[in-house]
């Protein structure tokens, strides 16, 4: 069994048939996928999507592209059913599309939302961790994910000894960058959580195509022959990383 702990397969945009996409991913043994959102619109498509959709949950929160939007509004959604954590929420200092001071606030006040609730986080941060070290200490009892991870060994250190998971994706199976391979392996295999980011980020041999959960598998393998261990070692590992992280 293997779970997709990021995708947006939820979205109006998302370019494939959902029915077929699901069935896909069951004959992938992909059996559980977190739809992640990225905006009010997105967390509440994502809480319906997951009510009729037994194989998912759903997560909300605001990227931080989005948070000159606004985010206040999360607080009268979060308690619904099928919500099993914060995200992906963060800093993005890559393009700037949100003021950095709107973005670490949101974050800020996310952070807070999600202790408040018992819930998990998921970080997106590109380009900003000297500013999202000092926020994330700011606070005690984090659980969380550093999501689609591409920084350095130090900042990965930082991450695992604040005992976050590291999200790793199709990225991994595509890099030519040899410093970037090592760090992929290099995650502890009990720290290691598999997700696509569907439709984005395609991992091999689909480049060129629309992600879906079903593509996990591949990334699965791909991580068993780059650790030097069997493909079940890492479905197993990982499968059980995303149910305590999410309680799935």
């Amino acid at each position: 069994m293997l779970i997709d702990t990021h995708c947006h397969i939820h979205e109006v945009d998302y370019p494939l048939d959902i029915d077929e996409t699901v069935e896909r991913a069951h004959a992938a043994s992909v059996e559980q996928f977190l739809c992640v959102s990225t905006s009010l619109d997105s967390s509440r498509r994502a809480i319906d999507f997951a009510k009729n959709h037994p194989e998912a949950s759903a997560t909300i929160g605001i990227h931080p592209h989005e948070t000159k939007d606004g985010y206040e509004e999360l607080s009268e959604i979060i308690t619904a059913d099928t919500v099993v954590a914060v995200g992906e929420i963060g800093l993005d200092y890559y393009y700037n599309h949100s003021p950095r001071d709107v973005q670490i606030k949101a974050l800020e006040w996310q952070i807070e939302l999600a202790l408040k609730n018992n819930l998990p986080i998921i970080f997106h941060v590109r380009d900003a961790f000297d500013d999202f070290w000092p926020i994330f200490d700011k606070f005690s009892g984090i659980r969380g994910e550093l999501h689609s991870f591409t920084d350095n060994q130090a900042n990965l250190t930082k991450g695992l000894e604040r005992g976050l998971y590291i999200g790793v994706n199709g990225i991994s199976t595509f890099t030519k960058d040899e410093t970037q391979k090592q760090l992929f392996a290099s995650i502890p295999l009990d720290r290691l959580l598999l997700e696509t980011d569907a439709p984005f980020l395609t991992p091999i041999p689909f480049r060129g195509k629309p992600n879906e959960p079903a593509y996990v598998k591949n990334i699965a393998e791909h991580q068993a022959i780059a650790r030097g261990i069997t493909f079940e070692q890492v479905a197993e590992a990982t499968t059980a990383n995303a149910r305590a992280l999410f309680g799935l």
